[in-house]
């Protein structure tokens, strides 16, 4: 079973105007994909776009895909045949009431930001904590059972739900019908600059990101001062691919409440890639990297990462070919990514 295409057919994606964060650029990507492969008549949908501050409502990062807008969406009186996707947080679960006739999906971008941004949104006084804030303060599993989702009247009003990774997959599995378009997609600038990577050139450095999981990689680089550590900070695309370019080793001790893009970018840019088993890290599926490179954040382990970091230090060109297969896969992921569409949309 598929969702049903028209001639007619428009497609319409939801997305704050202005704003840009790592997951959000496959929402670009899906409307990118849906006219150029699917010939399908797409559009991005930004709401809250302020005009006064603002001469367009697309953010800089996303110009490049060069896909058409919308305003605003006319829900008519009859209409079966247009399609409104909204990703999975609150803000625009609720633009889904708003329209009553057209067929309504919902796109998981992750397990862990449905359940964050529900109490962001019910709790005003976290409404400016960080992910991280909300998640050590409540699991999990304390936040799913507070708001199960199979009680939620707003994902009730979808037709159908996307999830882009193995592991909504299994949370989600009460949603029917339930589509797997996995996110192996990374920005082509990256897969276009990997073939400029030289091996030879690594440096013995290892790169972070200091807004996921900072409270334990502190601890590893404060445990081996002899490491350089960088963190990917404030960084334009073009820095990003430098530092990671340069360096052996990217560690990544976050939630993975998806795949997460900058592992893959890291991967792609010739770095061993270590990072923990919260989230879709403990998925093979989600992120294929030998288990042995992958470890839970726990003080015993310090040790037995700082040593993998040396490893691959000492044994690059050995250890560089472990990845083969997680780059491969990256590789091909606009490829998958489009035969996936196809298998979901079809007229």
């Amino acid at each position: 079973m598929s969702v049903k295409l028209f001639l007619e057919t428009k497609i319409f994606v939801a997305y704050p105007a202005n704003f840009a964060s790592g997951g959000p650029e496959i929402l670009h990507q899906l409307v990118y994909h849906l006219i150029n492969d699917l010939k399908v008549d797409a559009y991005m949908y930004y709401f809250n776009y302020d005009k006064n501050m603002f001469k367009t409502p697309v953010h800089p990062d996303y110009e490049m895909y060069n896909v058409p807008y919308v305003l605003k969406i006319d829900d008519k009186d009859d209409d079966k045949i247009n399609i409104l996707i909204v990703p999975e947080v609150i803000e625009t679960l609720l633009l889904l009431p708003k329209y009553k006739k057209i067929r309504k999906g919902v796109w998981f971008l992750s397990v862990d930001y449905y359940y964050i941004s529900k109490y962001r949104y019910f709790n005003k006084s976290k409404k400016g904590s960080s992910f991280s804030d909300i998640y050590l303060e409540y699991k999990l599993e304390k936040l799913a059972k507070k708001y199960d989702y199979r009680n939620d009247d707003l994902l009730k009003l979808a037709n159908f739900y996307i999830n882009n990774s193995y592991r909504g997959m299994l949370w989600f599995k009460d949603l029917e019908p339930n589509y797997y378009l996995p996110d192996y997609y990374i920005n082509l600038k990256f897969i276009e600059e990997s073939v400029n990577v030289e091996l030879s050139k690594k440096e013995n450095i290892v790169v972070y990101n200091p807004k996921k999981g900072f409270f334990f990689t502190k601890k590893i680089i404060d445990f081996d001062k002899s490491i350089q550590f960088i963190p990917i900070e404030n960084m334009k695309r073009e820095e990003v691919i430098k530092t990671l370019r340069k360096a052996k080793v990217y560690i990544d001790f976050g939630f993975f409440p998806g795949p997460e893009r900058i592992p893959k970018e890291a991967a792609m840019m010739g770095c061993c890639v270590i990072t923990g088993k919260r989230g879709s890290a403990a998925f093979f599926e989600d992120v294929s990297i030998p288990d042995k490179y992958k470890f839970e954040d726990k003080e015993e382990n310090i040790p037995k990462i700082v040593k993998k970091i040396k490893d691959c230090f000492e044994n690059f060109e050995e250890r560089y070919k472990d990845f083969d297969y997680y780059r491969q896969v990256i590789r091909n992921g606009p490829k998958r990514f489009i035969e996936d569409l196809k298998n979901i949309f079809q007229y």
